[in-house]
């Protein structure tokens, strides 16, 4: 069965006003009505073309940042204009208004989006940097998300989901991968989010931290290793499946033909590792985790050795007098 995949199609400004004050600096400047108004695109906007009365195109499912350029060019017009372009503006069901740089709107211009029920907030943070850092804020919230069963870790730089039947041992492997200076990202429920055309993983909030160990129970991991030894947060770079051993014959032994895990519609790289008793799991993660890196470097060890083979096969056969035609292998 597939997992879920949720995307929220809205947010409500009060709950993204209640999540990201703090990081975005933000403040209310209006009474705290119209929180329940939803922000429908995952990005601000800049309304310098509406307030000059240009609406054609208009982005007013977006939260409207009014910086330098906007506030001095409403300083500019006179009263009953302003007040007729600004009002003009809230008509749209704007979701909010945020001033930059600490500024704050005329009483007259409180007073007409109090009139439409629109929260008006600042931000003690210059426009370009609220721009940027809400629109990463909304995109996170916006991204579509999933939540598969295994064990997240940052193995030497690589991001690496084990995954596998229960009881096959990812827990173990995981504790192993942490003794060597691996990081916990996430155990058991992993969510993955597909955000900046990178897939990453975390822990749900409750959980962040901790591992279950079959037979010890659950685990801090910053109080037996240190705090390096968990992560937020990680890109999603490999997934290990663990397989059992009586399926050796059906795992691929040369690495030629690269499997893949599709997870959020995205491919992801992924090996399959036998387990078996006495067998070093975490020591072959490792080696996994780091083929993994040397092939983003662009460098295969399973084609360079294929190149070697299909050379040597070509002059022996020259050597014979045989022709052979090594693409046709």
């Amino acid at each position: 069965m597939a997992p879920r995949v949720k995307q929220l199609a809205s947010l409500p400004i009060g709950e993204f006003f209640e999540r990201h004050a703090k990081a975005l600096s933000m403040s209310l400047l209006s009474d705290a009505h119209g929180f329940d108004r939803t922000i429908n695109e995952p990005a601000p906007n800049r309304p310098g073309l509406a307030l000059s009365g240009f609406f054609s195109y208009f982005a007013k499912k977006r939260i409207q940042v009014l910086g330098n350029s906007e506030m001095s060019y409403l300083k500019k017009l006179n009263p009953e204009m302003r007040g007729e372009r600004f009002g003009r503006m809230c008509e749209r069901d704007i979701p909010a208004i945020v001033v930059s740089r600490g500024a704050t709107l005329s009483d007259d211009l409180l007073s007409i989006a109090a009139n439409h029920r629109i929260p008006v907030f600042n931000t003690k943070l210059v426009t370009m940097k609220f721009l940027n850092a809400a629109t990463l804020k909304l995109e996170q919230e916006f991204a579509p998300t999933t939540t598969l069963h295994g064990c997240m870790l940052d193995v030497r730089g690589i991001g690496v989901l084990i995954m596998g039947k229960s009881g096959s041992g990812k827990s173990e492997t995981a504790i192993g991968l942490l003794e060597r200076g691996s990081a916990l990202v996430a155990d058991d429920m992993v969510r993955i989010t597909w955000v900046g055309d990178e897939l990453r993983a975390s822990a749900p909030e409750l959980s962040r931290g901790y591992i279950e160990i079959r037979g010890i129970g659950i685990v801090n991991v910053a109080n037996l290793y240190g705090l390096t030894s968990i992560r937020p947060e990680k890109r999603l770079d490999l997934v290990v499946t663990l397989t059992p051993h009586a399926n050796l014959n059906d795992v691929d032994r040369v690495g030629i033909k690269p499997k893949t895990h599709q997870v959020l519609g995205q491919k992801v790289p992924m090996v399959e590792i036998p387990v078996a008793a006495g067998r070093d799991t975490a020591r072959m993660v490792t080696i996994a985790a780091l083929d993994q890196q040397l092939r983003r470097l662009g460098y295969n060890m399973a084609d360079e050795f294929n190149d070697r083979l299909l050379q040597h096969m070509a002059e022996n056969s020259r050597d014979r007098g045989t022709p052979i035609n090594p693409k046709g292998l």
